[in-house]
């Protein structure tokens, strides 16, 4: 199974293999994302500024769509809720919890990718499913529970 590619290689090769140049806002924001998985943009802006100083948030917007877009990292809409980032680029689903929005991994719910198969593809050559579990986290489930007490 292929987790994060980011973890497995440097930074900066990545970005050549890709036809990328290295800059160290992108190499920076690579690592934002291996290190915190299903972050958001503005999570991933904070987290570059404290390791390399200032940076736009233009910036940060434009890295997170390259690399989304060469696949070193996949982004994430969830209804609802701002775009995530998630540094496991295989296709895999996600767990989303409605109280603090925590995301988690999910493997493939049935077989190989694209993981589901549509009634009717219409046509289309289907290479990915997308899923989305909505539920209360753990640690929410606790904190309401306590609250019941």
């Amino acid at each position: 199974m292929i987790y994060s590619i980011i973890m497995e290689h440097d930074p900066a090769d990545l970005l050549r293999d890709h036809g990328l140049q290295v800059t160290a806002q992108r190499m920076a924001v690579l690592r934002a994302v291996s290190c915190r998985p299903h972050c958001t943009a503005d999570d991933v802006a904070e987290d570059v500024r404290a390791e390399i100083g200032a940076i736009s948030r233009q910036a940060v917007y434009d890295a997170l769509r390259v690399l989304a877009e060469k696949r070193l990292i996949r982004r994430v809409q969830p209804a609802g809720s701002p775009a995530l980032f998630d540094p496991r680029v295989d296709n895999h689903h996600h767990v989303i919890c409605r109280t603090c929005g925590y995301a988690v991994d999910v493997d493939c719910a049935v077989g190989e990718a694209p993981c589901l198969t549509a009634a009717d593809d219409s046509g289309f050559q289907i290479d990915e499913a997308e899923v989305v579990y909505w539920g209360t986290c753990p640690d929410c489930l606790a904190e309401t529970a306590s609250v019941g007490k």
